[in-house]
């Protein structure tokens, strides 16, 4: 019976039209609204999603940004302590694969010869192609840092019948992300353009597009350095060789307008009304140059002042720099405790600008990595904290005291090697939280951060006695600063085959905070790992 109903409906359809499948498909297409989305509004448009979730105060301020320990929060401090919100761990997940199909989408339409032609109105073909690969692979490499083994050969392929991906080994997806870098480096046609409008990290240049991939592949290439033998030596060369970022004027940084382009970290803090967050006790006091007299630890250049504190925080009423305690429970965290640090939310400084430009990737940080390439040299050392310190300095719109840079410099490489590179890469990587924790994991630095179980702060009682308030998680971390996070609850049902296997996989055979990522040696072979 439904089957004639429907013939009967098809039947008069057929015949209350008399005009041509061509007449019907000319009245249906409105011209202010195309069919295909052109290829640069959703290359803006994704790539403004993905520094938007990136770069916001849940998958930067409640994790990574927490677990490098630059920012605490100031009243519910659970995720200091490893606690994850599933829904947020299942959204973000979800969220960061959606934009990789938009990027698989530009690429397609750069591709496939019915759209390259149209395309090729919005930028250089090859251009836009590498692009997309380009902004693809970082997002991949955040994801696979965040997780470990995830899907990626097999992922985005619904049409193809591929319903449950398998997880590759992060190993693996290391391997394809740099041959993808590379590729994208020499499809890059530098005469042209990669886009005609839209782009808000290079504004459509392809020159430092293609900077921008082999820098990445730094990035990369270093991660591994302590598992891949000489192969992360000669990954680097080749990327210095293809060109790498020159100068500060080369930065990766997706660039926030006015309102509603607002950054996200501003819209955490000032059109959310909320005020959750503050620097932290033991990322101020590295950049006063203070040793941690609480848990006995040193500093490489103690009592030597940052010029980039007053950059990074806000003094205190009292005009002191001071930093909120890291990782104590909530109960503990008291309005006497949370006022040890500079409210952010009535004195921003220049992080929680609506215009602050987020950056992806510095060229301190390039530096720094060759640097440690070149066995932690000192004349790449001292042009990383240069071109850092006047990084930030622009930003905040001040010139930076040369005679207060050139003494900082100096007083900072008496002693250029591992830890000193780490620490000063650690200190430019502010606001890239994501960056800065995988770089705790692979070199062991800061030694200044607080591990689990070591003392946070000293604190007065009512009864006017002192308590020792220590940094206790509230997951297993073997002892360790979190080594990942854990998969999300909704893949154990959305992708099972996939799941499973990726736990099976995992220490202990459970979904933990503590198995490493495969270039974390710190457990195996000690705190600082020596490069292979």
């Amino acid at each position: 019976m439904k089957t004639k109903l429907y013939q009967y409906l098809i039947i008069s359809v057929i015949a209350s039209f008399s005009f041509s499948c061509q007449d019907f498909e000319e009245i249906n297409t409105d011209p202010n609204n195309p069919a295909e989305t052109p290829s640069n509004m959703l290359f803006s448009g994704t790539q403004k999603k993905i520094m938007d979730y990136v770069y916001d105060v849940w998958f930067s301020g409640r994790q990574s940004l927490l677990y490098a320990q630059y920012w605490g929060q100031r009243n519910y401090t659970e995720e200091d302590r490893y606690q994850i919100r599933e829904s947020v761990n299942n959204n973000y997940f979800n969220v960061f694969y959606t934009l990789i199909a938009n990027l698989d989408k530009v690429i397609e339409l750069n591709t496939n010869p019915e759209t390259a032609a149209v395309s090729s109105a919005y930028g250089n073909n090859s251009n836009q192609i590498a692009a997309a690969k380009i902004l693809k692979a970082w997002l991949f490499s955040i994801m696979t840092d965040t997780w470990g083994n995830i899907p990626y050969s097999e992922a985005g392929k619904l049409e193809e019948g591929i319903y449950y991906p398998k997880y590759d080994s992060q190993e693996l997806i290391y391997e394809e992300l740099i041959k993808e870098l590379t590729e994208a480096a020499g499809l890059i046609d530098e005469s042209d353009v990669a886009f005609v409008g839209g782009d808000r990290i290079y504004f459509g240049d392809a020159s430092k597009w293609k900077k921008f991939a082999n820098s990445l592949k730094l990035r990369l290439a270093v991660h591994t350095s302590k598992v891949s033998g000489s192969k992360w030596k000669e990954q680097i060369a080749e990327a210095l060789a293809g060109g790498v970022f020159e100068n500060n004027g080369d930065v990766a940084a997706y660039h926030y307008g006015s309102a509603p382009e607002y950054s996200y970290f501003y819209e955490g803090f000032f059109i959310s009304a909320r005020n959750d967050f503050s620097v932290t006790r033991p990322f101020v006091d590295i950049l006063k140059g203070q040793r941690d007299t609480l848990n006995d630890k040193t500093h490489p250049w103690e009592n030597v002042v940052d010029p980039r504190l007053p950059i990074y925080t806000t003094p205190h009423n009292n005009g002191e720099y001071t930093g909120i305690p890291y990782g104590i429970s909530s109960g503990n965290m008291t309005a006497a405790l949370r006022n040890m640090a500079p409210n952010l939310y009535a004195a921003p400084p220049v992080v929680l600008n609506p215009d602050f430009p987020v950056p992806l990737m510095t060229y301190a940080e390039v530096q720094f990595i060759i640097s440690e390439y070149r066995d932690f040299s000192e004349d790449e050392y001292r042009k990383g904290v240069n071109a850092s310190i006047e990084y930030w300095a622009g930003l905040d719109g001040t010139a930076p005291d040369k005679t207060v840079t050139d003494g900082y410099i100096e007083a900072v490489s008496q002693n250029v090697n591992a830890e000193t590179v780490a620490l000063q890469k650690y200190i430019d990587l502010y606001m890239n939280g994501m960056e800065a924790w995988t770089e705790i994991r692979r070199t062991g630095y800061p030694t200044q951060l607080l591990r689990p179980g070591e003392i946070s702060v000293v604190n007065v009682t009512t009864e006017n006695e002192t308590e020792e308030l220590r940094f206790e998680p509230l997951s297993d971390t073997k002892g360790q600063i979190i080594a990942r996070v854990k998969y999300p609850t909704n893949e154990s049902t959305l992708n099972k085959p996939g799941f499973e296997e990726a736990i099976s996989k995992l220490e202990d055979r459970t979904n933990n905070y503590y198995t490493p990522m495969f270039w974390d040696k710190r457990r195996t072979e000690g705190a600082h790992p020596a490069n292979k």
